[in-house]
């Protein structure tokens, strides 16, 4: 244990002097240990001076060169890109409010007066936001327009994090199938669309979808199961309404 020893203090007996002796001794090789590390630090960097400023050079480069391209490309080219959709955006809404739907489909797709349509955002701005969302809009005009596989090509091109939405174009997809006679596949993108997000708005509405693709299918206990996760786990969504009856034609299948 440590002691404290009053300044001025000088050893008295033999053993103190021993035990002082030592203790400078340690102190003295602690501060040459300190000193020798400080020196190889000192020799390391004045050897390598020229590949750490290199370093730090790079790293700087990365992030001035990453907030650069944020604040001076990827910005000013996503703002471009909704300026130039807004046109397009309006004739799918006005088509979508029920104004002569077919003709502002198609014009939603391809522009009109010099502006540009979904199709072009998506050729024009791949890769950014805007681009992206284009190809949600031209899936939707494609399905309402009854063109299946230019809807399932754009619904399929779309990405985004939001999983009620991804489940949303995965069951436009599995619509779009569905009115191609392509079953199987229907089945396929309902059941992803089903189980992509456990809640009441979608996750009912395509487990319903799921269940009568697979009676068509002949896949009576896989659409049983469906069905009946409907009636256990959304007894208060709409579709639980209705779920009992189906439930009895896929029970007479298995039978």
């Amino acid at each position: 244990m440590a002691t404290y020893k009053k300044r001025g203090y000088k050893p008295k007996t033999k053993e103190e002097v021993i035990v002082e002796t030592e203790e400078q001794s340690t102190t003295a090789e602690v501060f040459n240990t300190l000193d020798e590390t400080a020196s190889r630090t000192e020799d390391f960097v004045a050897k390598n001076q020229k590949y750490i400023f290199i370093i730090i050079g790079v790293a700087a480069a990365l992030v001035l060169g990453y907030l650069g391209y944020s604040e001076f490309v990827s910005k000013p080219a996503q703002e471009k890109a909704m300026n130039d959709m807004f046109p397009a955006q309006k004739h799918f809404n006005d088509a979508v409010a029920g104004i002569a739907p077919d003709s502002l489909y198609t014009l939603s797709l391809n522009g009109s007066g010099g502006k540009f349509g979904m199709l072009d955002i998506i050729k024009e701005h791949k890769g950014t936001p805007a681009g992206n969302l284009a190809n949600y809009y031209a899936g939707l005009a494609y399905l309402n327009l009854k063109d299946y596989k230019n809807a399932v090509k754009y619904l399929d091109a779309f990405s985004i994090d939001d999983q009620v939405h991804a489940a949303k174009s995965r069951g436009l997809i599995g619509d779009a199938y569905m009115q191609l006679e392509q079953v199987d596949q229907a089945l396929k993108y309902y059941k992803q669309a089903a189980e992509m997000r456990a809640n009441d708005y979608t996750a009912p509405v395509y487990l319903k979808k799921a269940g009568i693709a697979a009676l068509e299918l002949g896949k009576a206990s896989e659409a049983l199961g469906y069905f009946n996760k409907i009636k256990e786990n959304y007894p208060d969504a709409a579709e639980a309404s209705t779920v009992d009856v189906f439930i009895g034609k896929a029970q007479a299948m298995s039978n």
